[in-house]
């Protein structure tokens, strides 16, 4: 009976371990269709550097792409 007791504790604890490392690496890795791509980001960016500042919007936009080029 102990022997039994002791199999089933081990084969839960190891369950356990593997839900929570197999869950901790999908929320790390994340759904790729939830994550938004890098041109996507610059786009918005952009649109809001003019709209908050449409006379400066192109020339800092263009400093901007010097400094960190698109990819």
């Amino acid at each position: 009976m102990m022997r039994d007791t002791l199999e089933n504790w081990q084969s839960e604890f190891l369950q356990l371990i593997w839900q929570v490392g197999g869950f901790s690496f999908l929320l790390y890795i994340g759904s790729l269709q939830s994550k938004e791509g890098d041109e996507r980001k610059e786009a918005k960016l952009d649109l809001i550097l003019k709209q908050i500042n449409p006379d400066e919007a192109e020339e800092l936009i263009k400093n901007l792409d010097l400094k960190y080029p698109r990819k």
